[in-house]
This record gives C-alpha cells, structure tokens and sequence, in this order.
C-alpha cells in the first residue's frame, strides 16, 4: 500500500480527559496514516474514574458542521461514536442518507466504559430506524449487543442469534466483540448480510488501561477502510492495533480510574502491510 494521506470523519463526543471519543478517534486514524476529520455531536466532563456531566450540541450545528466536511474534503470512509440525542441522530442519518458509496461504521455507545449512561431517552430507537440500516458495519460490545438484539448473551450460539436480529436491522455486517467476555482469550465475531462468519481472537491483555478500547477499533477499522483495506483486514489489522496499543497503555501513567490506550506506539508497519 502507498503512504498517500487518506481523509477519514469521525461524528463523536468530546472526552475532556483525551482516552475516549473523537479524542481516541483522532489519534488513532492519525497514528494509521489517514487526516482526521471531525463533527463534535456532545461534550463531556468526565474523567478516567467517570463522566461528570453531558452537553448536546443542537442538532442544527452538528448538521452544519457534517455538511461543511462532506461538501468540501468528501472523507474515504466515516465514523460515529457517542450520539447523545434522537435529533441529533435523525440530523446525521438524513445527510449520510445522500453518500451511501462512502463505507460507514457506526459504534453504538451506550454506556461508557466507567457505566455512565451517554444516551437519553428515545435514541436508540432513532439508531435502530435511521442509522443502523446505512451502516457498514455495526460494532457493538456484548452489553451493546444485548440492548440491540432484546436478549442474553451467554453462550456462542447466542452470539450467532443476536447477530441475526441486529442484520436484520439491515446494517451490511455486525462486529460483536467480546471484550467483556472472561477467559484467557477474547473472540469478536463478524456477521455479514451475505452469510459470512469470521472470528477474531486474542489474548486477553490484563490491564486497567481500557478506556477507549471501542472507540479506538471502530476508529481503526475506519482508518483502515479508508486506505482501500477490505472489511475483513479491516477488522484482522484494527485489532492487531488495538491489542498493541493496550499493551503499550501501561507506559502511561496518569488518572485513577481506567487509563487511557497509547494510540502512537510506532505502529508504522500496521500502516504499510496489507
């Protein structure tokens, strides 16, 4: 592959203290060669032990701001991360409605990683309509997956189930990652509306630097998809970044609760390899 920048769009909140949201998003499309474009959907005061407080942007300015990236830099593939409200969601889905060729992954966040609530009341239901169905790919943890599908995950024959309910939602393919999941290993499974089924396994890294890890994928995937990757290496390479930068997460040294990943680990080779 050549070192050509490609542009890539993250729609996500804002995480004050830098492990989360288009802050995570940034530096790991960033760290994987692509320019980062972003539409700032909320803002958090939260730090690595929880979220302090939330505000929405208006659904008119987060509009306004999607509009003006699209219009001009036109990104080679496109993120959302923490979409707080139902307007703000129904903003974003009728102007993405209009660039169906450019791949979108969208990551469902409901909770954050301390258990904070990021979404009110009547959003989700708004994904579900409007989002979920221009998606490329959906990546939503097991308790994401849980909501989405209406129903326990115990076992993998209840991961295969629940993946079939989010398809049917019509999304191109669903990642279910397993990071929530115990055992010495952590599998995610990718479902596609043509039938495949691919699992992804990996060591289970023991740390208390997790803050961030979906947003960090699903901004990896992205960065991945824009440099012209597949969606299956799309997936293998963002998570062969992920557990590195989980890894080299130990190196920082900061907060009291949940640290943050080290997005610039010299994950050069990531880039170049196909």
């Amino acid at each position: 592959m050549c070192s050509k920048y490609v542009s890539t769009l993250t729609i996500a909140g804002s995480d004050s203290c830098g492990g989360a949201g288009l802050q995570a998003d940034i530096k790991t499309m960033s760290a994987l060669g692509c320019y980062a474009c972003s539409v700032v959907t909320a803002v958090t005061a939260q730090d690595t032990t929880g979220v302090r407080s939330v505000e929405d942007m208006s659904a008119d300015l987060v509009a306004r701001q999607l509009r003006a990236v699209m219009c001009d830099i036109r990104p080679s593939a496109i993120k959302t991360g923490m979409l707080g409200n139902a307007e703000v969601v129904a903003a974003i889905a009728d102007i993405l409605a209009s660039y169906p060729r450019v791949p979108l992954v969208v990551d469902p966040i409901i909770v954050a990683t301390s258990g904070d609530s990021l979404m009110r009341q009547g959003t989700l239901q708004m994904l579900v309509d409007r989002l979920i169905p221009l998606a490329s790919l959906l990546t939503p943890n097991l308790p994401e997956a849980e909501t989405l599908a209406g129903m326990n995950i115990r076992s993998t024959g209840d991961i295969h189930m629940a993946a079939r309910h989010i398809l049917d939602m019509g999304c191109q393919a669903v990642l279910i990652k397993g990071g929530h999941a115990d055992g010495k290993t952590k599998t995610d499974w990718l479902f596609t509306q043509t039938g495949m089924v691919k699992s992804f396994s990996a060591q289970t890294i023991t740390t208390s630097n997790t803050h961030g890890t979906g947003c960090t994928l699903s901004a990896a995937i992205t960065a991945y998809l824009a440099r012209g990757l597949d969606l299956v290496c799309a997936v293998d390479k963002g998570k062969r970044y992920l557990s590195q930068a989980i890894k080299a997460g130990a190196e920082v040294t900061t907060g009291h609760g949940h640290g943050p990943l080290n997005h610039f680990f010299h994950p050069q080779k990531l880039i170049i390899q196909p």
